[in-house]
């Protein structure tokens, strides 16, 4: 199976936010390794990005004894658009939906209508959804990074 994948570099942009999101009502900031452990990502990369984050206003550093990161604006203002574009630049399914579309058969290939239909309706989602539709209220931080470890999946399994 084909699978069109997400970077690596967005997937860890948002799970770090989600991270943030989740820490949102309590005002506490987090560590970059805090947030690196719990969600699995490396920690190096992560601080790039996290450094993308706070360059494009969607995150911001606290400094101090309980220094870290925190939102710069609130989950249900910041949509799922907001954050891949803040780290990848503008989403584009192909050539022919990218601005200025750079396609040589640009307005002669069938297959435009779908790109950019399919387009559309990434766009749309992805403009709807926000942060605070992904967050998990309730859900002790890290937990669901815990859930992602071999360990946890092989222990649910079990009768």
């Amino acid at each position: 199976m084909a699978i069109m994948q997400v970077s690596r570099k967005i997937d860890y942009a948002l799970r770090a936010v989600i991270h943030l999101a989740n820490e949102e009502a309590s005002a506490r900031a987090c560590s970059l390794g805090e947030i690196a452990e719990r969600e699995r990502v490396p920690r190096q990369f992560l601080e790039k990005i996290v450094q993308e984050l706070i360059h494009k206003g969607l995150v911001r550093s606290r400094r101090g004894p309980h220094g870290g990161y925190v939102l710069a604006r609130p989950a249900e203002q910041m949509t799922f658009r907001d954050v891949i574009e803040a780290v990848e630049g503008p989403i584009s399914l192909n050539v022919c939906t990218s601005e200025p579309a750079d396609c040589s058969l640009l307005g002669t290939c069938g297959m435009e209508r779908v790109w950019r239909e399919g387009q559309r309706r990434v766009m749309d989602l992805f403009e709807k959804t926000t942060i605070a539709d992904v967050r998990r209220p309730g859900i002790p931080p890290g937990v669901m990074a815990g859930l992602n470890a071999p360990a946890a999946r092989a222990s649910k399994a079990q009768p």
